[in-house]
């Protein structure tokens, strides 16, 4: 299935709801229409006579209107919408309140294409009764008397005063009819008690223009999206990211230049599409992208299910799926501490039991024939869209992915909670996550990229085949996160660096898996010989010893608000980047400044800590530990996992 088909097999799924205004906002655009920001409505009677103007809310400016071809795609060239424009296409009396522009031919236009609708066998009463009022010219003037466009001492509009983003001169206009006539379905009911069909959400207005418009198509060709005889259509639709992009997806209407020249001879030969596929396609995408989509700078990203199933989000980290599962009762986690409670708690085994438990949750819901879609677009210029990714998976086989991402880079992660501390979780963390803490800059406790947006999409493009397709995480980003794990000395909060510290482990150990086939986890090693593992079980025992003779209130361990900063960095940080690039030269220096902190533990735990450092340095061979090669980033697995070691036996012992 390619992605054409896969648009309108999701429009033709949810045909039911088009021009329908769902309770998140959104709204599947039907055929033959398409979504403009109003700033006017203007009520009138089912005769046609004015009876209010108002401005539109901003929170209901996003209205439903019938376009042509040209009109959808128009730019400077006059082409009327066939019902709701702006006010100089129209007013007739525009030329009174507007002197500099001359909006006759406008007017013109849209009257002759709405008295077309209007007395044709697919009219409808709101059009005849706008016919009616618009023949009269005096829309202009009754919005000045309403006090809803403001003239100068002259009696002209300013281009200067604006409604909403847009100047009143050049105000879109929607209508509302109030006719008693009309059946209770086609109407609406305000706080006054009285009754108006607003024409954007009358679905009869909407299949009434659908028909008509039907009734025009002639001369119908191939259409080369479902090889099906069809209106051709050559203008396609923009607005597809967000109502203010003019990017297209499709286009071919230069006949001037070489977008067809030397190849083809008409452009009928290059390229066809069928109006109506054209609309299921862009309209299910836009409606898609509105209601699930998420937009990095200039890139937007949408998943979906076949069937519109919730299914969990790839760019989320794995405790957010988790979460999301257990909040909606579908899944009992209850029970998993009893499987788990007399394994090893380090192995990440409870924590994988419970992401398999919130996969098994999801997949319950989606039938056999279940597809999960995944597309990217991005646009060079502000009129082209790229479509830069385009996946389709087996829904089971996207779950699999997901879960094959979860084991090579599964690590202890921390997380802040919603009451402002903080947490840890066995997982991995989310894709907008890793851009911060890649590239983020330290802002108040928090990483941020205000400027550097462009990161989000970056990470985006590079992460994607690496959690669907199993492929490996860029070795430069994995450099970038072992460099900067680090250089603990380069940042003001701790939470932060040791959310980078775990980062770097779950790229370095996916990295190892791919590599190597080896597969490291979150317990300690005490019987592992690789140099790098060592060393960085040395750093740890060495920030230790320095981190205990410490005051409480010193360490950062008094609050959650204090758990923040670093507090007094030890020596084994101060010096973690030269020892990762010299190790046995700066640990001659570590050692030698360890001396004065021993002294300070009391006998039993001195002797505790020096038996560890004897422990550790007896498993390296003589050549490894005089060896002053660079480190991998398998030491700061050593490191970390010593270093949690210690925290979880403090933890039992407080306990």
């Amino acid at each position: 299935m390619n992605w054409i088909v896969a648009l309108c097999d999701l429009y033709d799924r949810n045909a039911h709801l088009a021009g329908k205004q769902e309770p998140d906002g959104t709204v599947l655009i039907p055929l033959y229409h398409s979504t403009v920001t109003a700033q006017i409505t203007v009520t009138i009677d089912g005769e046609g006579n004015f009876k209010k103007g108002e401005a539109v809310p901003d929170g209901e400016k996003l209205t439903i209107i019938p376009v042509t071809d040209s009109s959808a795609s128009r730019t400077s060239s006059p082409s009327p919408h066939p019902l709701c424009d702006t006010l100089e296409y129209l007013a007739g009396d525009y030329g009174r309140y507007v002197s500099d522009k001359d909006c006759s031919e406008k007017h013109m236009l849209y009257m002759d294409q709405l008295e077309k609708w209007a007395f044709s066998p697919y009219s409808h009463k709101k059009v005849e009764a706008l016919y009616r009022y618009l023949k009269k010219g005096t829309l202009m003037s009754d919005l000045v008397c309403g006090r809803v466009l403001l003239p100068d001492e002259d009696g002209k509009l300013s281009e200067k005063v604006k409604m909403q983003a847009a100047s009143q001169t050049k105000a879109f206009v929607r209508f509302r009819i109030e006719d008693g006539q009309l059946p209770p379905s086609d109407m609406l009911e305000d706080t006054e008690g009285k009754y108006y069909g607003e024409c954007w959400k009358d679905r009869t207005l909407q299949e009434s223009y659908i028909s008509w418009q039907r009734s025009q198509r002639d001369h119908p060709g191939l259409s080369y999206l479902t090889g099906e005889m069809q209106q051709i259509s050559y203008l396609q639709p923009k607005k597809i990211r967000n109502e203010g992009d003019g990017a297209k997806l499709i286009s071919s209407n230069d006949a001037d230049n070489f977008t067809y020249r030397g190849r083809f001879v008409t452009r009928e030969e290059a390229f066809a599409i069928g109006y109506e596929d054209s609309q299921k396609v862009h309209n299910a995408l836009k409606w898609i992208i509105r209601k699930q989509g998420k937009s990095y700078g200039s890139m937007c990203l949408v998943t979906w299910e076949s069937d519109l199933c919730k299914i969990p989000d790839w760019r989320k980290d794995t405790d957010s799926i988790c979460v999301e599962v257990e909040e909606d009762g579908e899944v009992d986690f209850s029970q998993l501490t009893d499987i788990y409670e007399e394994k090893e708690p380090d192995t990440g085994e409870l924590g994988a039991a419970r992401f398999r438990r919130a996969l098994a949750g999801y997949e319950k819901d989606l039938r056999q024939s279940s597809r999960t879609v995944i597309m990217a677009f991005d646009a060079a210029t502000t009129g082209r869209l790229a479509m830069l990714e385009c996946r389709e998976y087996d829904s089971s086989r996207y779950l699999d992915a997901l879960q094959r991402w979860y084991d090579r880079c599964e690590w202890i992660h921390e997380k802040a909670a919603k009451d402002k501390g903080h947490y840890t979780f066995t997982g991995m963390v989310g894709m907008g996550d890793i851009a911060e803490l890649l590239y983020g800059t330290e802002q108040k406790g928090y990483f941020s990229l205000a400027g550097k947006e462009e990161r989000y999409k970056d990470v985006a493009k590079r992460l994607l085949p690496c959690i669907l397709d199993g492929s490996k995480v860029p070795v430069d980003m994995v450099s970038l996160a072992v460099r900067r794990a680090s250089s603990p000395q380069s940042f003001e909060s701790r939470f932060l660096w040791e959310r980078v510290l775990t980062l770097a482990c779950s790229f370095v150990k996916q990295q190892y898996i791919a590599e190597r086939k080896e597969n490291w986890t979150m317990a300690l090693d005490v019987t592992c010989t690789k140099r790098d593992y060592l060393y960085g079980r040395l750093l740890a025992v060495a920030d230790r010893i320095e981190y205990r003779t410490y005051d409480r209130e010193e360490n950062g361990q008094t609050n959650a608000k204090d758990r923040q900063t670093k507090g007094r960095q030890t020596n084994a940080k101060r010096y973690m980047s030269a020892f990762s690039q010299h190790p046995f030269r700066t640990w001659k220096v570590i050692e030698e400044r360890l001396e004065p902190y021993l002294v300070r533990l009391a006998v039993p735990e001195r002797l505790k800590y020096q038996g560890l450092l004897d422990e550790i340095s007896d498993r390296f061979t003589v050549e490894d530990f005089a060896s002053d090669m660079p480190l991998s980033g398998l030491y700061l697995l050593g490191f970390h996992n010593q270093a949690y070691a210690f925290k979880k036996k403090e933890e039992k012992e407080d306990e």
